[in-house]
């Protein structure tokens, strides 16, 4: 007997679902299930990544979602009657499917909010095409007006869903989960079943992986809830049956109906979407008449040429051209007009902006339209680390914005492409290994000082676990096996560390789509009522739309204040961008460490190196802040680069080629610049193929490094 779950909450059903989707999908294969669905509460959060996980393992994922269905229209909000609502299972059987379950869903949180994310039959009616429907559970439509003995509107609205959906489409839901009230209704919906010639198909409620989780799904329900869990009056599941169960478990709670057990399998079998990653969907950049994107970004380009280097040597030239040849090759000509035209706005309207970070600076074409303010060739700064013509992906430009002002430079971007081609990105907050001691510690009752002499025992570092904690400190470990009750509050608490708690907006991920953005992700809308993406920055990246990180910067903010105050008081219109970077009253400053307020150079830790190093050229500070990471303070690297600095080391190179690449760093591998550099040099690697090399070696990944390596030393060899 094969059977597909069609009805399954994942984490994201937010502290609803404990069925994390890796663990869901890997049980799903254990036992042999052809395929799966994914149908969270309202939302879409976890699709790419179930999609994902799904392909993975071999199972055939099935995209769908439980919507809340108003009683009435989307627009009506009256008190206790337009807050009682239908769940309603959708599954996207095509492409035009998945679009409308995304527009939909959206729109639920756009337009239709209220308490939760709401659709109305209206929506469904236009919206169904390439969608199958399931009633749902004991809270969907038909069940409920069964439960309160009501057969006429249930055989009224089975109907309505009929004829919405199509014959074909639509599918009355049985669950059994030992409940009193599935099995009162179960007969009823058979009889409906066999009266209106709609078939019914079989379910369960999934919400967490395995029969044991119960527990651990009660309790998230008491955290969402705010509740004890020896609160008597209180939200929970009365069974233990909302797992993954098998085939054969499931034929044993329907033994004589075999056939709705089968049709979960000619459903699955008839969703086939695909979603499709790698391919890049970017919008077109309105240029002015008589142009293409690339012709007007050469103009531009030429135009910041002059502006930067007066009259150009020829090799300044040919970097220009060469930039602008694999732009235009890769497709990405809008995309930097994109990026030009929101530092230009934000220039234009007095809202200070950084001069560049990350491995745009390395981009002539960025540094002549004004993107950067950093000149690439005189720091040796490559091209292909930031764009490499070898390995397609979309390029990415991080800039910095006034923290104050930021906000205008995302108002310019919504009414420059449109606000149904423009959102902000989700993120998820979830639960870190203290919170979830403490949350778990309440809803256990346990008294509030215990739980927080727990909870203070895991250390604060990023990315802490509890058995990471219980490996970092004695006095955890000690109460852990020493104390049954602390030995029940951390297991809990592993079991729940890192479930999301909660969607909010990524701090400055954006999107910008060629069309309406729910053709391609859905939408919601959060808490402070800014409509976001429902995937995060990682799944938006991976269905290729364009993704913009427009950072706020306190430290901007400060300069802005400076410079209105030297103008106000002194009278004096400073343009930092001219300011020189070889004043030495700064370097004297620096080398005493008097450097609180100034960014990156401010912690205790800086301060100190700053003292020992005593920069004298801007190099030196470029070094200073490459220096000051977990990898070199920890490796003696900073302790040799000073002495060589200081000429109590001797300054050797691994090789005389290297004498150029190394010398403004004393000898020392410190840029990942000059680790591309050094593989051209020794081996004859293309820049592009030296930035794959890089790349392997950051993301520690043996195999491309293993297989660079032959490359490597044959063309040392040679």
């Amino acid at each position: 007997m094969s059977f597909v779950h069609l009805h399954l909450h994942t984490e994201y059903s937010l502290l609803d679902g404990a069925a994390r989707i890796k663990e869901v999908v890997r049980r799903a294969r254990e036992l042999g299930m052809p395929a799966l669905a994914v149908t969270d509460h309202g939302v879409m959060y976890g699709v790419v990544e179930f999609y994902q996980a799904c392909v993975g393992e071999g199972v055939k994922p099935v995209l769908g979602c439980e919507v809340y269905v108003a009683p009435r229209t989307a627009s009506d909000r009256t008190p206790k009657v337009d807050d009682n609502l239908y769940h309603l299972v959708l599954l996207a059987e095509n492409e035009t499917g998945y679009r409308n379950l995304m527009e939909l869903v959206s729109r639920g949180f756009t337009e239709g909010f209220y308490y939760k994310p709401r659709v109305d039959k209206l929506w469904l009616s236009r919206l169904s095409k390439g969608l199958i429907a399931l009633s749902g559970c004991t809270a969907g439509e038909v069940a409920t007006y069964l439960l309160n003995g009501d057969l006429d509107r249930a055989r009224q609205a089975a109907g309505t869903y009929r004829e919405i959906f199509g014959r074909d489409n639509f599918f009355l839901e049985l669950q059994d989960h030992g409940l009193e009230e599935q099995r009162r209704i179960n007969p009823e919906l058979l009889k409906l079943s066999e009266e209106l010639s709609i078939p019914a198909v079989a379910t369960n409620d999934v919400h967490y992986v395995n029969q044991e989780d119960a527990a651990i799904q009660d309790i998230l329900l008491c955290i969402q809830t705010g509740k004890m869990v020896n609160d008597t009056n209180r939200l929970r599941f009365h069974s233990d049956q909302l797992y993954l169960k098998s085939a054969r478990e499931m034929a044993a709670v329907f033994p004589e109906l075999p056939e709705v057990l089968a049709r979960t399998v000619e459903i699955a079998e008839r969703c086939q979407v695909s979603l499709s990653f790698g391919q890049y969907h970017l919008p077109a950049y309105p240029v002015p008449e008589g142009h293409t994107p690339a012709s007007y970004l050469r103009e531009l380009c030429y135009a910041g040429l002059r502006r930067r280097y007066g009259e150009p040597e020829q090799a300044v030239i040919d970097r220009l051209e060469y930039e602008l040849r694999v732009i235009e090759a890769m497709g990405y000509p809008s995309y930097f007009l994109i990026v030009w035209d929101l530092v230009r706005f934000a220039r234009e309207n007095g809202i200070l902006v950084g001069p560049g970070r990350g491995s745009a600076a390395g981009s002539l074409v960025a540094y002549c339209l004004g993107i950067t303010n950093i000149d690439p060739l005189r720091y040796g700064l490559l091209f292909e680390r930031f764009l490499n013509p070898e390995r397609v992906s979309l390029p990415d430009i991080d800039t910095d914005f006034c923290y104050e002002l930021r906000e205008k430079v995302i108002e310019y971007v919504f009414q420059r492409y449109g606000a149904d081609r423009v959102a902000q990105i989700a993120t998820f907050g979830t639960l870190a290994a203290r919170a979830a001691i403490r949350d778990v510690g309440r809803v256990l009752g346990l008294p509030y000082g215990d739980v927080d002499r727990v909870a203070r025992l895991v250390p604060s570092e990023p990315h802490m676990t509890v058995a990471r904690a219980l490996e970092a400190s004695p006095d955890l470990f000690e109460l852990y096996e020493s104390d049954l009750t602390v030995k029940r509050l951390l297991d809990i608490a592993a079991r729940l560390e890192g479930v999301p708690r909660h969607a909010s907006t990524h701090a400055a991920g954006i999107v910008i789509a060629p069309e309406p953005l729910t053709r391609f992700v859905p939408l919601h809308r959060v808490a402070d009522g800014t409509v976001a993406t429902q995937f995060t920055k990682e799944a938006v990246e991976e269905l290729g739309l364009l993704k913009m990180d427009l950072l706020g910067l306190r430290t901007l903010t400060v300069i802005g204040e400076t410079l209105k105050i030297i103008r106000r008081l002194h009278e004096v219109e400073i343009n930092i961008d001219s300011l020189p970077l070889d004043d030495p009253p700064t370097y004297a400053l620096l080398c005493r460490g008097e450097t609180a307020g100034v960014f990156q150079l401010e912690s205790s830790g800086m301060r100190n190196l700053l003292r020992e190093l005593k920069p004298s050229t801007f190099e030196d500070l470029v070094a200073l802040v490459a220096l000051y990471r977990p990898g070199p303070l920890g490796s003696g690297m900073v302790e040799d680069f000073i002495r060589r600095k200081h000429g109590k080391t001797p300054v050797v190179y691994p090789h005389p080629l290297l004498e150029p690449i190394l010398k403004e760093t004393y000898g020392v591998i410190l840029y990942q610049e000059q680790v591309m550099q050094i593989a051209s040099r020794l081996a004859g690697f293309s820049l592009g193929e030296a930035d794959l090399l890089r790349r392997a070696m950051g993301k520690k990944k043996p195999e491309i490094i293993s297989g660079l390596r032959s490359r490597f030393v044959e063309g040392a060899v040679a």
